[in-house]
């Protein structure tokens, strides 16, 4: 069961300079932190390994050169009207994103606790200078019996102008044990959230919806087609130089999603720029790993390297 809890170039360069500063102007932006603890034990959590007397070393000036390293993101993409983050343990980590960084008169935070284990959630900030929040809750679904609970797909709906705006972050089910094994517990997910779009689409045809997150499939795999069946996906193979968000094993995948409906795609109001998705991958995010580019990640293995995620942001442009 669900739970709802509810100078003058010529117009053709100067339709493209248009487009462009509509991209450039302001985003929809996601981005898998890759753990981003605070230093303090929560006694029903399982976060002993991020507390600096963990086996990680967690102190307080990593977990300070963490959130810098995120800022470090949000200053090299467009300004997010909208980016969701998962990884998160709470929503205070979330708030020192907002309040260590350019965002901090600008940005709220939406954030509700979910039942993982590990104390790993989902979140996502907005500019309240351009949406008001309207209301948000948690899409809950159950897993398989024995199976740990997982991550809520968290959604927040928004009003601007006429428009309304709807926001769904998601982290599915890892592929912990293969494909095979893990792929029934993202089709769970997956149903769940077809479900909540349809059930939206059918009250509020007129709603804009951005769908975004770490789905641990590709594009090709059955649990986000499920999605894509009813919403746009921005995020291709042609979205950036190395054809994906994550690497395993020497190989890029896209893992890291946003899709949104057809209506946001149109240009009136609030709206997403047409085959604008990106996935952000300046040198700063990236390092060399036996012999292969790969995400400057935070920890390999127990040893800290100092870097920022083991997935690289994704982004769409938007206009108004």
């Amino acid at each position: 069961m669900m739970k709802y809890t509810f100078c003058l170039l010529g117009l053709s360069a100067l339709l493209f300079s248009s487009q462009s500063c509509a991209q450039q102007d302001h985003s929809i932006a996601f981005y898998n932190v890759e753990n981003l603890f605070d230093t303090l034990d929560t006694p029903d959590k399982d976060d002993a390994e991020f507390l600096p007397n963990g086996k990680r070393n967690w102190t307080s000036e990593r977990y300070r050169e963490k959130i810098r390293h995120i800022n470090d993101v949000i200053e090299d993409i467009p300004t997010p009207m909208i980016m969701g983050f998962c990884e998160v343990e709470n929503s205070a980590v979330v708030q020192d994103i907002v309040d260590f960084g350019i965002l901090k008169s600008t940005h709220a935070v939406v954030h509700i606790e979910s039942m993982d284990k590990r104390g790993i959630d989902n979140a996502l900030i907005y500019d309240k200078n351009l949406l008001d929040l309207n209301s948000s809750g948690i899409i809950r679904f159950p897993m398989p019996e024995g199976s740990r609970p997982t991550r809520d797909i968290l959604w927040a709906k928004f009003e601007s102008g006429e428009d309304t705006i709807l926001a769904m972050i998601n982290h599915w089910p890892s592929r912990s044990g293969g494909q095979a094994k893990s792929e029934p517990k993202r089709l769970i997910a997956a149903v769940a959230a077809k479900s909540f779009i349809d059930s939206v689409l059918q009250i509020s045809p007129d709603t804009k919806i951005a769908f975004m997150g770490d789905l641990n499939d590709h594009p090709e795999d059955r649990a986000p087609q499920m999605v894509s069946d009813l919403l746009k996906p921005m995020i291709t193979d042609k979205s950036g130089k190395f054809e994906g968000t994550h690497n395993y094993r020497g190989e890029w995948g896209i893992l890291d999603h946003i899709m949104v409906s057809s209506n946001f795609l149109k240009k009136k109001g609030v709206h997403v720029v047409k085959k604008s998705g990106q996935i952000h991958s300046p040198e700063f995010l990236l390092t060399t790993y036996k012999g292969n580019i790969v995400p400057f990640r935070t920890y390999g293995g127990g040893k800290y390297l100092k870097g920022y995620s083991d997935h690289l942001p994704v982004y769409v442009g938007i206009g108004m």
